[in-house]
């Protein structure tokens, strides 16, 4: 099966086979990887840990899933952490089209790890 998608900016071809998923994103000269991803979030939120997930297999879009630990977000509300994670990848948005985030404080995340 294949499934193609159109956009003005963007071109995206998923072609399935009974072992392999290959997926091709033309997005406008900038690797859209989860190692990008995450190296930004790393870098510019000076996050401690940061976990990917490409969850585009089956869809015709760019589609992630990320948990971003940074003691950036201490005293801020979960709506601000969210953009300030928005900000540091406001390009890259411009190409996903679902994307889910969970965003920790330090505290937060070895209170969550040790459950």
């Amino acid at each position: 099966m294949t499934v193609q998608c159109d956009w003005i900016f963007r071109r995206t071809t998923v072609s399935e086979t009974e072992n392999s998923r290959k997926s091709i994103y033309n997005v406008s000269s900038m690797a859209l990887t989860s190692d990008h991803i995450r190296d930004k979030l790393r870098t510019e939120l000076a996050a401690e840990y940061v976990d990917v997930e490409d969850t585009s297999a089956n869809r015709c879009a760019a589609s992630f899933k990320v948990l971003v630990v940074s003691s950036q977000f201490e005293g801020k509300p979960l709506l601000q952490r969210h953009r300030m994670v928005n900000t540091c990848l406001a390009e890259e948005l411009k190409d996903i089209h679902a994307f889910e985030q969970k965003t920790l404080t330090p505290e937060q995340w070895e209170k969550q790890k040790s459950k």
